[in-house]
């Protein structure tokens, strides 16, 4: 047994685990010992710095509640969330990329007829989303399930705002035909941030972080003997798409909006098509 040395510290705690070294519990928290205890080295960590993590710990699991996850936020504005995204997501160059879920998706959203509007409450610039779904083969996909979410004009989602919004709003689920397209009407999404309004959001500002995400519509596409696939799709021209305050913009996810139409039915366009990867087996 060794006593507890600076030089020997990552040692002396992984070596008191009483479980085999090659079960993923071992393997898991015998590297973040190693890292975090090597971390600690590197910056010479101070008690009063040390006090402070705890504290903000903390404050993060004292906010944290059935409507808000402050631990997820802070993995997101760390780039954590992104990257086992990335790493769990692995996908060929042919597919559409994957992003992080976030936290507003609502299960069993109404499923609606293609075509029909999903914007409820009569704000925002009017906007159709059209594309298809296939495989990477860009075999079209019938009964693909495409679930959307968004914002509203103000840069909240419904369930911010259950008071104000009309339920569902800027939500739905769309089944796709034998020719795999989609349809439906919304808003052009607006820019908004994420609450920074407990520790997460006070990293940020000691960091010199903006709290904002670039516009974006939620997509979630699946379909029988296809890979899941939770995605965004972002405005282009945005001012914040290389500053997305949790980095979860990709370049191959920015989409075209355009105006077109006569004035009188003048509405933005973005028009996206979403190729979907066979679950292993699948022929």
């Amino acid at each position: 047994m060794k006593y507890f040395t600076e030089h020997a510290s990552v040692d002396t705690v992984n070596e008191r685990m009483n479980i085999p070294a090659d079960d993923r519990v071992a393997v898991v928290m015998s590297s973040l010992v190693r890292h975090v205890h090597e971390f600690v080295k590197d910056v010479n960590l101070t008690e009063a710095e040390w006090d402070l993590a705890i504290d903000f710990l903390t404050r993060t699991g004292q906010i944290s509640g059935p409507e808000r996850q402050e631990f997820i936020l802070l993995s997101d504005a760390l780039g954590v969330s992104m990257l086992v995204d990335a790493i769990n997501h692995r996908r060929p160059e042919n597919a559409t990329d994957s992003t992080v879920f976030g936290p507003f998706h609502v299960e069993n959203a109404p499923i609606r007829e293609m075509g029909e509007n999903i914007s409820l409450d009569g704000k925002g610039e009017a906007c159709l989303f059209v594309g298809r779904v296939t495989g990477t083969d860009r075999t079209p996909i019938e009964g693909a399930c495409v679930d959307v979410w968004s914002d509203n004009e103000d840069g909240y989602y419904d369930v911010q705002q259950p008071d104000i919004q009309p339920r569902w709003n800027n939500r739905g689920r769309f089944v796709t035909g034998a020719d795999g397209r989609y349809t439906f009407r919304g808003i052009k999404p607006t820019s908004y941030p994420i609450p920074d309004d407990g520790p997460v959001g006070q990293m940020l500002t000691r960091l010199g972080r903006h709290p904002y995400r670039p516009a974006h519509m939620h997509f979630l596409v699946s379909a029988d003997g296809y890979e899941r696939l939770v995605t965004h799709t972002f405005v282009d021209g945005d001012e914040y798409l290389e500053s997305d305050a949790v980095f979860g913009v990709k370049e191959s996810l920015v989409a075209t909006y355009e105006k077109r139409g006569p004035d009188a039915d003048t509405m933005w366009i973005s028009e996206y098509d979403f190729a979907l990867v066979q679950e292993p087996g699948e022929v």
